[in-house]
């Protein structure tokens, strides 16, 4: 990218939470980059949700609140549609400034799970699905927006909707515009079971790249409805009596030779796909946290919300938490549908490839695929039930410390833990303006 075209630009890196951090910095800095120019304490990478420092956290006052270095991601600069003045902005991550990764960064932590399925010899691709809703932010509540072509508020379900998208046609239309100039693959969208609920499909690919896009198009489709005189969320749970957001995953590992291990020319797939499974099953009550990092999370994982709540698989059955979906063999794959929308995208794929991998490692098997309802079956491993409840099994649990770095798991139960004190002190009718577009 041609950067003399800006006066300024932005650099920013994900923190655990999935906001963007960073600076705004002169156009002159595009050329050194890569040579440690952009300097940032390595707290910011683990504030709270509101940007506050994490009492007690040794990253600020033990350690002096030392500085790491931003280096640009592979990912490299990317337009910002949503902005009248046109600027870029540059993907980073962080490092220590003995050139090591620091591991309290999310991109660092799924960087380390792929490079051990690299060590095989295996590539993972990955895809997923965007749910958000379209919001009227304005009152003390929120409502749904009004349909631009009737300027009657939405006030029901419209499920596949042709004219419900066209209604919107303008806003959908910058949103895809946005992603080609972004470089974000979006395909198919359509109207969810919400109102004002939509989805989009971002194509497979590596899975760090998939999880760059997701980070990036959640920024993308907040901005994008800004201008458009609404907001996009991504909230678990918008409303408490409507659909929640949620962000499945899907993927596959593909071996040297190209060949997609979890493959064995039946509908049923090979014992290493059964393996990965075990490992996402077994990881399922501790990773809680990671699928529902805020308090709102849990108001969307209720029994028969589409939502799952217990840790099971199937073939071809939406109420299971691992689906293994239909289709040709040679794409046979593992849909994790647990994740709301208000995940930070590198966290939930380093988490859920994290436990396939190590379902892998231990040769686990899993339990007998169920038939039926998921949520009818008695017996089953349950998600954790409340947020404090989340934030100790994460904390504790020895297979989330086989995935993730221990510097990680224990700034994001000391941020959680911050959070859930901040929130109790809040009216709870109120808590909904912190998340809206903030998760």
């Amino acid at each position: 990218m041609d950067f003399s075209a800006f006066a300024t630009f932005r650099v920013a890196a994900s923190d655990l939470n999935g906001q963007m951090r960073g600076k705004r910095v002169p156009a002159s800095y595009a050329a050194k980059l890569d040579q440690g120019a952009v300097r940032m304490p390595l707290s910011v990478l683990n504030v709270d949700l509101w940007g506050a420092d994490i009492a007690g956290s040794p990253l600020v006052f033990e350690s002096g609140d030392a500085d790491g270095i931003l280096r640009p991601t592979e990912r490299g600069a990317v337009p910002v549609p949503w902005l009248a003045t046109p600027t870029a902005l540059v993907p980073m991550t962080m490092y220590r400034e003995s050139g090591a990764p620091f591991m309290g960064d999310p991109r660092h932590a799924l960087a380390a799970v792929l490079d051990r399925y690299a060590a095989r010899g295996w590539q993972v691709v990955a895809a997923t699905e965007m749910e958000f809703t379209l919001v009227n932010p304005e009152g003390d509540s929120p409502r749904p927006p009004r349909n631009p072509l009737t300027n009657r508020r939405l006030d029901g379900e419209s499920i596949l909707s042709i004219s419900e998208m066209d209604a919107f046609d303008a806003f959908f239309t910058e949103l895809y515009e946005g992603c080609a100039a972004m470089d974000i693959p979006a395909e198919t969208m359509i109207s969810e079971a919400g109102v004002g609920q939509f989805e989009i499909n971002l194509t497979h690919q590596d899975a760090m790249r998939t999880a760059d896009d997701a980070w990036l198009f959640k920024a993308l489709a907040r901005g994008i409805a800004r201008k458009h005189g609404f907001a996009a969320t991504f909230m678990a749970k918008p409303y408490a009596d409507d659909s929640g957001n949620g962000m499945h995953v899907h993927f596959s590992v593909c071996d040297a030779d190209g060949n997609n291990i979890f493959d064995d020319g039946g509908p049923k797939g090979t014992d290493l796909l059964r393996q990965a499974v075990a490992g996402c099953l077994a990881a399922m009550p501790a990773s809680t946290l990671i699928f529902a990092p805020h308090g709102n999370s849990y108001d969307r994982l209720v029994p028969g919300a589409h939502a799952p709540t217990n840790a099971a698989w199937a073939y071809e059955n939406r109420t299971a938490a691992i689906r293994i979906p239909g289709g040709p063999p040679q794409a046979r794959r593992i849909e994790h549908r647990t994740a709301g929308g208000d995940i930070n995208p590198y966290l939930m794929l380093a988490t859920v490839l994290g436990s396939a991998l190590a379902g892998i490692e231990d040769g686990m098997e899993p339990p007998a695929p169920i038939t039926g309802n998921a949520y009818e079956i008695e017996g089953l491993p349950h998600l954790c039930d409340s947020w404090a409840e989340a934030v100790d099994l994460f904390e504790r649990d020895p297979l989330i410390a086989r995935i993730l770095p221990e510097l990680l798991i224990r700034n994001m139960a000391m941020t959680k833990r911050q959070e859930i004190a901040r929130f109790a002190e809040r009216d709870p009718e109120t808590h909904w303006r912190v998340y809206l577009e903030a998760v």
